[in-house]
């Protein structure tokens, strides 16, 4: 175990109750006796795949969607059953399934337990029951409430909890309201992301990119590529409701640096852009994309990066089971082999998204490159504008950085 490189398993389970009007994801409603066809083929996927990773310890796997918590727990059994069969597991492993308030059962949440899953990430964007309902999320806050304290009874010690700020007609006061209900729960870990409006969307054809709401009599569409459960009733977003417009540019940046501050009073340390966490508990997962290590997506689109190959599977449900997956990566589509520039770009990229930034010590170690060097100009650009501090070995965003990381990691492309 000690000599075995690192691996981190990410299982797409794309299948949720309803399609939210923010979401991009790859992701829909199908008649639940997919569910049975659809583990089926990531059992074969999963067998044919490992074949290739014996030498690998798996430190992490990552259950996402989708909503995962949707399946009957007897499919999640079994999939555990099969990963632990299939991979070597490390003991220590940190492993985490998304949970929809909506999906959760006692039952289900001890499953999870009995299979090893020891991480629990509940998606519940709102505190707030109308901008729930705005979101198209399948419950309230009460189902929430009633979701944690299950899992709390199910002897989960590690929970993280989605929010999203910048709603539709979401001010400072209903956003901190969200925050002081989340955490007098005392969470280890708060995912807060601003809504992003998503070419594709029903809220991009609601907003478009200006923040108003548009007048639209369209009605929310289906999935028509598969049997689709979204056409039965109650089980499309409202495509008609009225909309309230988004806060603008300010209250957004308002909202972002009370946050920061709020958390920070409550024990909760930003070790990412939007990632807070108690001593400890930081996404051990998702560091791993931050910093490089490979990881292994098994299920319909899900991504890969391995030995600095990027690759995504199969996004065709239809075609997806069609495959025979029992040969290792016919699913895999997309295959860019990145190159020494894509990789250090890449690098200074998803490091600098973490607050602890990056290392030209492990810059070297990793490209036989000097960082100091090769971004010299950069670095002095950026930090006489105040939007990067330098403490070799290690070059972090300031907090007027972070406000405009975009532009600042633009400064790290390489011609």
């Amino acid at each position: 175990m000690m000599n075995k490189r690192e691996l981190e398993l990410y299982i797409h389970i794309p299948f949720c109750a309803r399609k939210c009007a923010y979401c991009d994801f790859l992701s829909f409603a199908v008649l639940e006796h997919t569910y049975r066809d659809y583990m089926d083929k990531l059992i074969e996927e999963i067998y044919g795949q490992s074949l290739f990773f014996q030498d690998r310890s798996v430190t992490s796997i990552f259950v996402g969607g989708g909503t995962p918590s949707i399946l009957p727990p007897e499919l999640v059994e079994e999939l555990f059953a099969v990963l632990h069969g299939c991979f070597t597991v490390a003991g220590d492993a940190e492993i985490t399934i998304e949970a929809n308030p909506g999906t959760l059962t006692m039952e289900k949440l001890e499953v999870y337990r009995e299979s090893g899953i020891n991480r629990l990430s509940l998606g519940l964007q709102s505190a707030d029951d109308q901008e729930l309902k705005i979101l198209g999320r399948i419950h309230t806050f009460d189902d929430f409430l009633k979701s944690y304290q299950r899992a709390r009874q199910a002897g989960f010690n590690n929970i993280s909890i989605d929010l999203m700020s910048a709603l539709p007609g979401q001010d400072m006061h209903s956003w901190k309201n969200t925050l002081r209900k989340v955490t007098m729960l005392k969470p280890e870990h708060i995912s807060a992301y601003s809504l992003i409006i998503e070419e594709g969307t029903p809220f991009y054809e609601r907003y478009g990119k200006t923040g108003e709401a548009i007048e639209t009599d369209r009605v929310s569409g289906t999935n028509d590529g598969f049997p689709v459960k979204s056409v039965l009733p109650g089980n499309s977003w409202d495509s008609r409701m009225e909309l309230p417009s988004l806060p603008d540019e300010d209250t957004d940046r308002e909202i972002y640096h009370m946050t920061k501050n709020f958390l920070a009073a409550q024990g909760y340390e930003r070790y990412e852009i939007s990632n807070y966490a108690r001593p400890g508990c930081e996404c051990r997962h998702n560091i791993g994309y931050w910093t490089g290590v490979d990881y292994l997506g098994l299920g319909l689109g899900a991504s890969s990066y391995i030995g600095g190959c990027r690759f995504r599977n199969e996004t065709d449900l239809r075609r997806y089971l069609s495959l025979d997956l029992r040969q290792a990566g016919i699913a895999a589509r997309d295959i860019q082999e990145l190159t020494l520039e894509e990789k250090m770009e890449e690098f200074m990229f998803l490091g600098l998204r973490m607050m602890r930034g990056v290392s030209g010590n492990e810059f070297l170690g990793r490209f036989g490159r000097n960082m100091w060097k090769l971004y010299n100009t950069a670095f002095q650009k950026l930090q006489e504008q105040g939007l990067i501090e330098v403490d070799k070995p290690w070059v972090r965003l300031t907090s007027r950085g972070i406000d405009v990381s975009n532009r600042v990691l633009s400064e790290f492309l390489l011609d």
